[in-house]
């Protein structure tokens, strides 16, 4: 019984150990905020629909490689910092098209 036991806790550790690798909270984070500067812009006008089709491609690709990273089990740090510098480039895109004085 107790080898029992000690297996399902050495199995529970273990998984828990494989899950933790592929969180992204500062990436997930990140990213619920740049679409909800996105959705601010469209609703207070600073962006057009052509600005928002291009910022949201944007956010669709990060998704995807973020997701790619994901695929294996394991988010490497090159991979995390792939995705930081995607996001970082889509912040200031985000930052220049909001504010770059076209209205619709």
């Amino acid at each position: 019984m107790k080898k029992i036991i000690a297996m399902l806790i050495i199995l529970g550790v273990g998984f828990t150990a494989v899950s933790a690798q592929t969180l992204t909270p500062k990436i997930n984070r990140t990213q619920k905020n740049q679409q909800l500067r996105i959705h601010q812009g469209v609703k207070s006008g600073e962006l057009t629909r052509r600005e928002t089709r291009k910022l949201e491609n944007q956010q669709r690709v990060i998704q995807h490689n973020k997701r790619i990273a994901k695929a294996d089990g394991v988010v490497t740090p090159g991979e995390r910092k792939q995705i930081r510098h995607e996001q970082n480039r889509a912040s200031k895109n985000i930052y220049i098209k909001k504010h770059n004085r076209i209205k619709q």
